[in-house]
């Protein structure tokens, strides 16, 4: 009996907590991504930079998950972004629109008090996979 759900792991994004959560599951033709922040993968340390920057880093790390499960930017089809401030929105906007393929995802966007590493911005995603990826 195979599991009706897979973990996903890449070096390429930074290490999840692993008795907490996984960077990404693949279930039922979906891949569902954690939150990622502006971590970088090698240093794990939040890059230096705005709002931009890290949106920049935040979906470069949902990438490299993305790709480990194999889908991609392209086949996301929700995102969810939380900002330490909604005074970032419009320069958060101004990386995002960069992303995604032509067809934009549905997205939320909202302000919450507190993010890990006391960073500004944190960004989750839902991708389905491709027909022939062969993945659950």
């Amino acid at each position: 009996m195979s599991s009706l759900k897979q973990k996903i792991t890449t070096k390429d994004a930074p290490d999840a907590l692993p008795h907490i959560f996984s960077q990404a599951i693949v279930a039922n033709g979906f891949v569902y991504c954690s939150g990622s922040i502006a971590m970088h993968p090698e240093t794990l340390k939040i890059v230096d930079g705005d709002v931009a920057a890290h949106t920049h880093q935040c979906i470069s790390n949902l990438s490299a998950v993305l790709k480990a499960a194999g889908s991609s930017l392209e086949h996301v089809v929700k995102v969810n972004v939380f900002l330490a401030s909604m005074d970032d929105f419009k320069n958060m906007n101004s990386a995002y629109e960069n992303y995604f393929g032509e067809v934009k995802p549905s997205r939320t966007c909202v302000a919450v008090k507190t993010l890990p590493f006391q960073t500004d911005i944190e960004i989750e995603c839902v991708a389905v996979l491709p027909p022939t990826t062969g993945k659950l």
